[in-house]
């Protein structure tokens, strides 16, 4: 897996202060793509096991909220080989670190009903995943006010209560403005 960028501190993707990897690769090629240059796989460096630990480095501080997973598209396969070993030693070292993921996939009928059905990786990235922002990036339904999304048809999800609901349960507290 490759990487576009680790932001040390994030305050836009995702709730309270946070550290952000940009993941390379990405097949949705939405348009008005805020990142468009991450669609390519090969874009950026190759994410190592001391990316790893340099990331659970810039986690560990009380200030610092959590992990956010961008792209790119975190999803797409080659990079979720990539990030579990990440969110399997984040939530080792530092159970207390939330971790959000943000995807083009729709969680129910993507994540949920077909990636997590055939993958086993994607089964165990969604156990170590709090919040999933899910939904392509629609450029006619941009809007600069909502919180932690693009677009209006993007939902914030809590992943852990989704699973156990067997239903998509979205975090309103943070969607309104």
């Amino acid at each position: 897996m490759n990487y576009a960028d680790i932001k040390k501190v994030d305050v836009a993707n995702g709730e309270g202060v946070r550290v952000s990897i940009f993941v390379s690769g990405c097949n949705h090629h939405c348009e008005g793509c805020f990142n468009e240059c991450a669609w390519d796989f090969n874009y950026g460096n190759k994410f190592t096991d001391e990316n790893i630990d340099e990331v659970i480095n810039y986690l560990d501080h009380d200030h610092i909220a959590g992990l956010s997973l961008l792209g790119g598209e975190p999803l797409e396969y080659a990079n979720q080989e990539g990030l579990l070993p990440l969110v399997k030693k984040v939530k080792e070292k530092l159970p207390n670190k939330n971790i959000w993921c943000y995807t083009g996939f729709d969680f129910e009928k993507d994540v949920v009903g077909k990636m997590a059905q055939n993958n086993t990786t994607t089964k165990e990235l969604l156990n170590y995943l709090d919040v999933v922002v899910d939904g392509k990036f629609e450029k006619d339904k941009k809007n600069l006010k909502l919180k932690f999304r693009g677009s209006s048809n993007q939902r914030i999800i809590d992943v852990k209560e989704s699973l156990k609901e067997k239903k998509v349960v979205q975090i309103d507290r943070l969607v309104k403005c």
